[in-house]
């Protein structure tokens, strides 16, 4: 069985697609970082406001209740108000977190324009544009950006090694078994 050789995807294939990508999805990071700042912000005012307010409650009114229940509601009072602090912090995370991902998943989604497409495809290597094809499997859509995410990521993970080692399988298979090598439209390129 004859070996090829075929090319890897280069350090320029990666930077392409990482510069490509910066620039489709530069908005929504952008946005983000812009959220998240201004939350963590007003939030970090409103977190101070709150100690400063658990700091300045008095119980001693409370005294109906008995002096050892006044006493325990002052001792764990700045408990109670941190505990407050951190479930409030939680929660708040959690809604960004909700809010960064829905925003990736409508990035991801975008559609891709045919000059972008064009732009990359006329620069990737031979490696990278058959990564890039075996991310698009249903060509009925059109690329968006999660298959240009995807593609970088499938190239940073040895996809085209994956693709050159399944044909050269499949190859050794169909000639063990006498069969046409259906593969040949896929090493001419």
């Amino acid at each position: 069985m004859k070996q090829t050789s075929n090319p890897q995807p280069t350090r320029h294939d990666d930077a392409l697609l990482r510069s490509t990508l910066l620039k489709l999805t530069a908005t929504q990071k952008i946005i983000c970082s812009v959220v998240i700042a201004v939350v963590a912000l007003i939030w970090y005012d409103l977190l101070n406001r709150l100690i400063d307010f658990g700091h300045g409650i008095d119980y001693t009114g409370l005294h109906a209740l008995g002096p050892r229940t006044v006493e325990l509601l002052a001792r764990y009072n700045p408990f109670f108000w941190w505990t407050l602090v951190a479930l409030c912090t939680l929660i708040i995370a959690y809604f960004l977190y909700s809010f960064v991902r829905g925003t990736q998943r409508r990035t991801q989604g975008k559609l891709v324009s045919t000059a972008v497409v064009g732009g990359l495809v006329s620069q990737l290597s031979d490696p990278a544009k058959e990564v890039l094809a075996w991310v698009w499997q249903d060509r009925r859509d059109p690329l968006t950006v999660g298959d240009l995410q995807r593609t970088a990521f499938e190239l940073r993970a040895n996809r085209a090694h994956k693709i050159n080692l399944a044909r050269e399988h499949s190859a050794a298979l169909n000639g063990a078994m006498g069969l046409p090598d259906n593969n040949k439209d896929l090493q001419s390129g």
